[in-house]
């Protein structure tokens, strides 16, 4: 049913989940939503507006003042079960947790943790190199970012299948698990890691940030679940996809790949572009008041979704956004992929250089690699887009 307040010609049925031709294509299936109006309502999943223009995504997504992110995604009572710290916080209790978890990511750990990127990806990439194929989300991209998360807070590697599983129920949820489920199986794994880590702190992201006090006090039991929650998942999806349309991009473009293999120096600019041209991750806020945008109204309790990709593919935003330049100046109009304003991703430095670090070693140690073109490349939809399947060949 749509609401009265909803105008007829903002009316589509979009299913965030699974967009018509998502499986080919996750960008495509979403830019059928740019050139029309700036907001529009889908009547799937029970009913909720979609901003589908850069500049309504990004003023939206900046705009905590009548937007909350206390509802965390569009799939019913996830918000309300995962109650993330500090995802799903605002104002001055947001203000002050983010700033604990922000220490505890600080860029002197963000550097410190390179070295040990680069170890993961050489002895990944020198297991695939002789076989002379791969399929890159099963035996990379799936892998690096994770054993890198599980260092961090310092839980056994073996944990990572069954960790991964999680995160892709809370991002492209299937309906094997109810989100009670899901989040019971999350505390049941985590509750011996965070209290060992509140009686006796070691070196690992849980300990650095239940260190830290917050507004003068300790952190809670509840609280620091909520945290450690929100960091598991947090850790478990985003890199992993991003990297994997990184991969894509390489072997679609072989002239990139050797571009940087001949000036290794632009890779940095190069994950900064490649991050903005494959954006994958949207966010849920529901409006605490009414707000006047792109001639209708946001009603008080609407809920509202913002995806990156409609921002940073909307020429509107970007000359050319489907181009990669790795000399575009992105200083401008920052890219949307890891947020925008205080609730900017709190992990956007470590999933930068894990990017980095990928290219750096990857083209350093690799020949040049195709796609597979008897196998086809598969996506995916949900709160975090994914290649699901990507068969890569190279000359051994």
């Amino acid at each position: 049913m749509v609401p009265a307040h909803v105008p007829a010609d903002r009316v589509v049925d979009f299913d965030l989940f699974n967009p018509p031709g998502v499986e080919h294509d996750f960008f495509a299936a979403w830019k059928t939503l740019l050139g029309g109006p700036g907001l529009v309502w889908t009547t799937a999943n029970g009913g909720h507006w979609i901003a589908a223009r850069g500049d309504v995504v990004r003023g939206l997504w900046a705009d905590a003042e009548r937007l909350s992110s206390e509802c965390l995604a569009v799939t019913p009572g996830l918000g309300e079960v995962m109650q993330f710290i500090p995802l799903q916080q605002d104002g001055a209790e947001h203000k002050a947790f983010r700033m604990s978890v922000m220490k505890g990511l600080a860029s002197r750990f963000v550097v410190a943790l390179e070295p040990k990127v680069a170890e993961v990806a050489r002895e990944l990439i020198d297991g695939l190199r002789p076989q002379g194929r791969c399929d890159f989300v099963a035996d990379f991209a799936e892998i690096l970012p994770l054993n890198i998360f599980l260092t961090l807070i310092d839980v056994p590697l073996e944990d990572r299948p069954r960790l991964r599983q999680l995160g892709v129920q809370l991002t492209r949820p299937d309906g094997s698990m109810t989100v009670e489920q899901l989040k019971q199986a999350a505390d049941d794994y985590l509750w011996p890691f965070i209290e060992k880590r509140m009686a006796n702190p070691g070196d690992d992201l849980f300990s650095r940030i239940l260190a830290e006090p917050v507004m003068g006090r300790p952190w809670s039991v509840d609280e620091a679940r909520r945290m450690c929650r929100n960091l598991l998942f947090g850790g478990l999806d985003t890199v992993a996809a991003m990297i994997g349309m990184v991969a894509l991009h390489l072997a679609r473009y072989p002239a990139d790949q050797q571009l940087l293999r001949d000036q290794p120096d632009l890779i940095p600019a190069a994950a900064d572009e490649l991050m903005r041209r494959y954006p994958t991750v949207a966010v849920s806020r529901n409006a605490v008041a009414d707000v006047e945008v792109d001639g209708v109204t946001i009603r008080k309790g609407d809920l509202v979704y913002l995806p990156s990709v409609l921002h940073n593919l909307d020429p509107a935003s970007f000359d050319a956004p489907e181009e990669v330049r790795f000399d575009r100046d992105l200083t401008p109009i920052r890219h949307t992929t890891m947020g925008v304003g205080v609730h900017r991703c709190v992990g956007a430095g470590l999933a930068r250089m894990e990017v980095i670090v990928f290219l750096r070693e990857w083209l350093t140690r690799m020949p040049t690699v195709s796609l597979d073109l008897g196998k086809p490349v598969a996506m995916k939809g949900g709160n975090v887009g994914a290649c699901t399947a990507l068969p890569l060949v190279w000359s051994v």
